[in-house]
Order: structure tokens, then C-alpha cells, then sequence
């Protein structure tokens, strides 16, 4: 049955949806490449909360999404900017969100990777506005409080790139200073992740400049020192060549696990000289599809990985489109029009944070891609959300 759905310059299309979801060809274990996704939080639909009031998580749909996602065989990457950390989730809710996930990853064997980072001391919405009166010492001091939680609960850890830290740091000695600190007490290797302004404007001159040349040579001298403390880097600078660049300057060892939400197939094939293993805000609506072809890759083929994988490149970039820190949106809308949750409710009011031409778009691209297992409850769903807008049928 035909859908009319909205366009930008205020007129609609109509669109054919599809009537077979993808089936993944496969369920064995993920092996040439560590994939992780980041994963949402569902929020609570009917507590009554404000926008900068402290989270309310519908923890069963939530622990079961990730349920869902170790299940297809990805990891899980938990308390991210995906789950909205910064964006609505507070560290007292991000505590609790790692130690609910934690213990869900040892009962059913899942691979969990948990977000360290300083939101004790940004106020409401996680914004930091206290440059100039926090000293270094205060930010350290809330990384290590939340790297000794992560740690107890038998995650590993994935050090954060921190607001706090991006206001307080006079220059480049000020990261390798704190970061040789946490480094050094990690119990064991941890993930240094490197987010860029494009997802947080707050972390614009990270590593001591908004030359990105530069904070990349501050980035590599802090692995270069403790080698043995990094797992590896999540690099989110949507830059692929820089990407490859500096994969390739990493010590023996340590992994390249791509963020790149636009240029992920490339990156996670590899080329003569290395390839990126995965942590991905994008894997989390592509879950079974993402895992399927990495399955594929698994056996040699990179041919058949990039022809599974490369036609969701659109759909990305779509919800990952400018600002790009609200794509966020678009992978909850997804999960709602999934099944995987019954409801389009999210943390913080940001449900309202995209348009209805770029959900409609979201769900055309989505559709095409197979995505819904269950594709006449998506198309409902969307229906009925044309209605709440006023779409004449």
C-alpha cells in the first residue's frame, strides 16, 4: 500500500513499501574484525520529567536491545554519545546505566566496552561552563572515579574525550600529563577515543589545538608512551583519510577502531597496509545487516563485505547529516519503527530534535535496506506518526 510522506519544500511522494525484511545468511562468531556498536537508551515514555531534568530509562527495553545486539555477535559500547551521554543521560544515570549492562554482558557472555568520562562536573544538559575555575586536578579526578567504576564492574574501559578537560587544558602537555595518569592506572588496556566538534562542538582543540594536524601528533605521543595500556583508538573525525593516516602510525598492537560514520565499509576492509575494526553509532539500526557482512569479510571476501555493506552508506549519512550531533534521533526512530521498543519517546525531548522530511527520508532508506523485520508494523507505525503531524493520507 502506498505512503505518502512529506518533502522539504512542503509537498509529499509517494513510496511503495517493501514487503521482506534482509535475513542474515549466518550466526557465527565475528572473526577478522572487533565490531562494537554503540547502542541507545530508551527512554521512560510515561515519567513525567523536563528536558534538563535527570533521565528516566526504561531499563527492560533497554537491556534488551543490547540483548539484541550481542546476539547478532557485535559488542556492545556502552553509555556513548549514542546513549545520549552529554545529551540528556547524567553520570549518575550513565552509573547506572554501565553497571545494569555490565552485569548483563556476564550473563548472557557479551563483549561490553563502557564510556569514561568527567560529566560529575558539567551542570544541566552536560553543558561545562566552569573554564577557568576547575583545575586539572578536579578533571582527573572525575575520570578516575569513573574508570574505577567501569573497572569493578569487569568492562572495559573506553577513555572519553571530556568537555571539562577541552576548557581547562592550557596546551598539549596538560593531555599528555592527564591522560599519562589514567593510563598508568588502568588495570587494563583501555580504548582512547577521539571525538570530533562535528559531534560536540564543546570538543573543539582537543589535544591542544584546533589544528588537526598537530593535536594528531599530541594524540600519537600519548599512545606512543604507555603501548601496552591501549587496546586502541576510536577516531570519530568523519576524515578517512586521516583516518588511514594515522592507523598507520600506530604501535604494534594497538587497534584502529573506526567511528567514521560515512566512510565505515572502506575502512573496515582495509587496505595493503592495515585496516579499522569498528565501534560505530550507525551499527546500532544496522545491527544484523553490519554483522552479516562481517561475516562475510570473515571468509576473505571483501567483494561480497562492501556489497552488503556500501548501500547503507546512504542511510548514514543521512541521519549523521548536519548538526550531526542529533542523529542520535534518527537511530531511536529506527529502533521505534523496528519493533524494538514501543515507542518514539526520548531522554531530554530531543525526538522533537530532527524534521519530518528527515525521519520520512530515515524510514524510505531504511526500508530499502531491510531493515525492519517486521516491515508492516514499521510502515504503521509510520503512519501513524504521518497522522500526529497532520499528513494527508
Amino acid at each position: 500500500m502506498t505512503l505518502l510522506l512529506p518533502t522539504e519544500n512542503g509537498t509529499t511522494r509517494a513510496y511503495v513499501p517493501r514487503t521482506e525484511p534482509f535475513r542474515p545468511s549466518g550466526s557465527a562468531p565475528l572473526a577478522s574484525r572487533t565490531v562494537f556498536s554503540a547502542a541507545h537508551v530508551v527512554a521512560d515514555p510515561y515519567a513525567d520529567t523536563s528536558p534538563d531534568g535527570p533521565a528516566a530509562v526504561d531499563w527492560d527495553a533497554t537491556l534488551a536491545f543490547r540483548r539484541h545486539l550481542w546476539s547478532q555477535g557485535l559488542g556492545v559500547a556502552e553509555a556513548m554519545d549514542t546513549a545520549q551521554r552529554g545529551m540528556g543521560l547524567d553520570w549518575a544515570g550513565a552509573a547506572e546505566l554501565i553497571r545494569r549492562s555490565a552485569a548483563e554482558a556476564k550473563a548472557v557472555g557479551g563483549r561490553i566496552a563502557c564510556g569514561v568520562g568527567t560529566d560529575q562536573l558539567t551542570g544541566p544538559g552536560g553543558h561545562f561552563d566552569k573554564a577557568g575555575q576547575t583545575a586539572l586536578s578536579e578533571v582527573l579526578g572525575a575520570y578516575e572515579e569513573q574508570l574505577a567504576l567501569v573497572e569493578g564492574t569487569g568492562a572495559q574501559a573506553i577513555l572519553m574525550a571530556s568537555r571539562a578537560l577541552a576548557a581547562t587544558a592550557r596546551g598539549p602537555e596538560d593531555y599528555l600529563a592527564l591522560y599519562g595518569r589514567l593510563l598508568r592506572q588502568a588495570a587494563e588496556p583501555v580504548i582512547l577515543h577521539w571525538l570530533g566538534p562535528m559531534f560536540d562542538p564543546a570538543l573543539t582543540g582537543y589535544w591542544g589545538s584546533t589544528d588537526l594536524d598537530p593535536a594528531t601528533e599530541t594524540f600519537l605521543e600519548v599512545i606512543a608512551a604507555h603501548p601496552d595500556k591501549v587496546d586502541g583508538v576510536k577516531i570519530s573525525l568523519l576524515d578517512a583519510d586521516r583516518e588511514i593516516a594515522l592507523r598507520r602510525r600506530l604501535p604494534q598492537g594497538v587497534r584502529c577502531y573506526t567511528g567514521d560514520d560515512f566512510h565505515y565499509p572502506e575502512l573496515i576492509a582495509g587496505d595493503a597496509h592495515g585496516f579499522s575494526h569498528a565501534l560505530l553509532g550507525i551499527f546500532d539500526p544496522l545491527g544484523p545487516l553490519a554483522a552479516d557482512a562481517v561475516r562475510v569479510l570473515d571468509t576473505g571476501d571483501t567483494e561480497g563485505f562492501r556489497k552488503l555493506l556500501d548501500p547503507t552508506v546512504e542511510l548514514s549519512r543521512h541521519l549523521f547529516e548536519a548538526p550531526t550531533r542529533f542523529y542520535k534521533t534518527g537511530v531511536v526512530f529506527l529502533a521505534w519503527l523496528a519493533g524494538h521498543q514501543r515507542h518514539f519517546t526520548m531522554v531530554g525531548g530531543l525526538q522533537s530534535a530532527r524534521s519530518l522530511p528527515h525521519l520520512a527520508r530515515a524510514y524510505e532508506l531504511a526500508d530499502g535496506l531491510g531493515l525492519f523485520p517486521e516491515p508492516d508494523l514499521a510502515e504503521a507505525r509510520m503512519r501513524s506518526l504521518l497522522d500526529v503531524y497532520g499528513v494527508a493520507r
